[in-house]
C-alpha cells in the first residue's frame, strides 16, 4: 500500500505508546508502577465538572463556532491580561482540541516545504513530527545539562538561516522542567526580533512552577516580540483536564485566522461541553490549582532525592512541570546477566521487565543518556516505584 511520504517519516508518540503498554500490562494483572504519563493524577475540580453537567442538562450539546465560543475567548483574554500582562482581542484567540492541536494548527499555518523550525532538545516528543507533517525541516539544537537545558541566544543566532520560519520555546519544559528567567527570555526575544522569526511559546505548564521561580510570557516583553509570538496554553495540566481536550492560542490575527480555517476543515469546534468546563476552569475558583501545585512540589523534592541517592544517576531539580530528567550515563555499559545496558531505551526496557516500572527513555526527547519520570502520580506510588528502581539498578554489574 502506498502511503504519503510525510506519514512514513513519523512514528507514534513514544510517551503515549508507553502509557498504552503500561495500561495493557495492568489489565493483565501486572502490578506496574507507571512514571510515563504526562497527566495529573488528581480529579478535575468539582466546580468544573458541575459546569459540564449543567451544559449537558441545558442542552449545550450542538455545534459551536469553529474557534470556540465568544464567552470562552473573552475569559481567555481576561486570563492572559491578568496573569501574563498580554492584551488580546477575541479575533486574536482560537480554541482547539488541546494545546497539542493548537501547536499542530500553528505549524500548519506558518510552515511549508523549504522552511525550517528550530527546536531545542530535549524537546517534547511531538514537535519534530508536527514539522515533518507540514513538509518542513525540524532543526534540533542540543542544550546542555550544565546550562539548565536552556537554549542560549548564541546557539539560536547560529542556527537561524534564511529558511528559518519559527522557533519553539517550551517553558516550563517537558521533559526537563526547565523554566526560563525573564532576562533569558529577553535575550532570546532580541534574537528573534533581529532575525524576524516567529516564536511558538508553549506555556502549558505555566501554573506548575516551584521555589522562587517567576513565570514570564515572552510575548509580554516588548511590542516587537509580541507581534512575532504565538502563545499556547490550555487547561489540561493545571486543572487536571487532560481528557477534556481544550487548548488555546493567541497571536497575530492573520495567523489565528489561518489556524481557524485549518481547524474548520479538520475537527471543527472543540467539544461544546468541554468549552463550558474550560470557561469555568479559567473564570472560577483557583484554589485547587495551588493545592495541586503544592503537592507536586512535595513529590518533586522526594523523587529528586531518591534519584540522586542511586549510584549512577544524577538528577537536577526541575523548576516547573511535573517531570524529572535524571542523567543515567553512569549506568550505561553495565549488565544484568547476559544483558548489557547500552542506551536509555535498553535501561527503560530492563526496568519495565525486571522492576515492573514504566519510564520513558531520554532518546524519545532527543537526549540519549537520560530517563524521564513523571511525578504526576501519588507519593505512595513514587516511593514504591523508586524502591523498585533502586533494587533493579543495584543488580547491574
Amino acid at each position: 500500500m502506498q502511503l504519503a511520504n510525510r506519514v512514513k517519516g513519523i512514528k507514534p508518540s513514544p510517551t503515549l505508546a508507553i502509557t498504552a503498554k503500561a495500561n495493557a500490562l495492568r489489565a493483565e494483572g501486572v502490578d506496574l508502577i507507571a512514571f510515563g504519563a504526562g497527566e495529573p493524577d488528581f480529579d478535575t475540580p468539582q466546580n468544573i465538572k458541575d459546569a459540564a453537567i449543567r451544559a449537558i442538562n441545558e442542552g449545550f450539546t450542538k455545534y459551536c463556532p469553529v474557534g470556540g465560543t465568544v464567552e470562552l475567548k473573552e475569559v481567555i483574554a481576561e486570563k492572559l491580561k491578568k496573569d501574563n500582562d498580554l492584551s488580546y482581542n477575541i479575533a486574536q484567540i482560537v480554541v482547539s482540541c488541546g494545546a497539542k492541536h493548537s501547536i499542530y494548527n500553528i505549524i500548519q499555518a506558518i510552515l511549508e516545504k523549504g522552511t525550517e523550525i528550530i527546536i531545542p532538545a530535549p524537546y517534547w516528543v511531538s514537535y519534530p513530527p508536527m514539522a515533518i507533517l507540514a513538509d518542513a525541516d525540524p532543526v534540533i539544537i542540543n542544550t546542555r545539562e550544565e546550562e539548565g537545558f536552556k537554549l542560549s541566544p548564541k546557539q539560536l543566532k547560529q542556527a537561524i538561516t534564511e529558511k528559518t520560519r519559527a522557533i519553539v520555546l517550551n517553558s516550563p519544559a517537558n521533559p526537563t522542567g526547565a523554566s526560563y528567567h525573564k532576562e533569558e527570555l529577553e535575550e532570546i526575544a532580541e534574537v528573534a526580533v533581529e532575525k524576524n522569526v516567529f516564536v511558538i511559546s508553549d506555556e502549558i505548564y505555566e501554573k506548575l512552577i516551584y521555589d522562587d521561580s517567576i513565570f514570564t510570557s515572552i510575548a509580554s516583553l516588548s511590542k516587537e516580540i509580541y507581534d512575532l509570538t504565538i502563545t499556547v496554553n490550555g487547561v489540561s495540566k493545571a486543572y487536571a483536564m487532560t481528557g477534556w481536550r481544550i487548548g488555546y492560542a493567541a497571536g497575530p490575527k492573520e495567523i489565528i485566522e489561518a489556524m481557524t480555517k485549518t481547524q474548520s476543515q479538520s475537527t471543527s469546534n472543540p467539544t461544546s461541553i468541554s468549552l463550558k468546563a474550560a470557561t469555568e476552569a479559567l473564570r472560577g475558583p483557583q484554589e485547587a490549582v495551588e493545592e495541586m501545585r503544592k503537592e507536586f512540589a512535595k513529590r518533586r523534592d522526594y523523587i529528586v532525592e531518591r534519584c540522586n541517592s542511586i549510584e549512577g544517576m544524577n538528577c537536577p531539580k526541575p523548576q516547573g512541570a511535573f517531570y524529572v530528567f535524571p542523567n543515567i550515563s553512569g549506568l550505561l555499559g553495565k549488565s544484568f546477566g547476559a544483558k548489557r545496558i547500552n542506551s536509555s531505551t535498553e535501561l527503560a526496557d530492563y526496568l519495565l521487565d525486571t522492576a515492573k516500572v514504566a519510564i520513558v527513555p531520554g532518546i524519545a526527547f532527543g537526549a540519549e543518556g537520560y530517563l524521564r519520570l513523571s511525578y504526576a502520580t501519588s507519593l505512595d506510588n513514587i516511593k514504591k516505584g523508586m524502591d523498585r528502581i533502586e533494587e533493579a539498578v543495584a543488580r547491574l554489574k
